[in-house]
């Protein structure tokens, strides 16, 4: 039983299997790093059945990539 059928078929497998390794390689020279926070507390209106304020509180945060 052949796999491949002519000898340009396994070189050519050959060659992807090798960038995709490379690629997979050079992808681990970069990280995810916390890029801005940000922290928000306040009070909002409600309607007017309720005289009552809410308070707001929120905490977001974003990400980059940094190379290594």
């Amino acid at each position: 039983m052949k796999i491949f059928d002519n000898e340009w078929e396994k070189w050519a497998v050959l060659i992807i299997i090798v960038v995709l390794i490379l690629l997979g390689l050079g992808g681990c020279s970069y990280r995810m790093v916390p890029n801005e926070t940000k922290i928000e507390y306040g009070t909002t209106e409600t309607d007017s059945k309720n005289d009552k304020l809410q308070q707001k509180q929120s905490i977001s945060q974003s990400w980059k990539w940094e190379k290594q």
